[in-house]
């Protein structure tokens, strides 16, 4: 794998970590109050969503050892 699939394997690493701890805070409360303002977070479905996609692109990252594939294609003239 080379520095920059690995550096991006990190940055998905870190930011999936992120979106654990996102909806974990949604999970815990939803919605609060502080003083006169109500403030919401993020939506759950969004979040898991995200965790989803991250979780995809690092296990292609891991499997595949940051290597693209590519297919040999031969042209014919019939």
């Amino acid at each position: 794998m080379g520095k920059l699939q690995k550096e991006r394997l990190e940055r998905y690493k870190k930011r999936l970590e992120m979106y654990y701890e996102a909806e974990e805070a949604v999970l815990l409360n939803q919605e609060y109050t502080i003083g006169t303002k109500s403030l919401k977070r993020a939506d759950l479905s969004t979040i898991r969503a995200a965790i989803k996609e991250l979780e995809g692109q690092i296990e292609a990252l891991e499997s595949t050892g940051g290597k693209n594939k590519a297919a040999r294609f031969l042209p014919r003239d019939i």
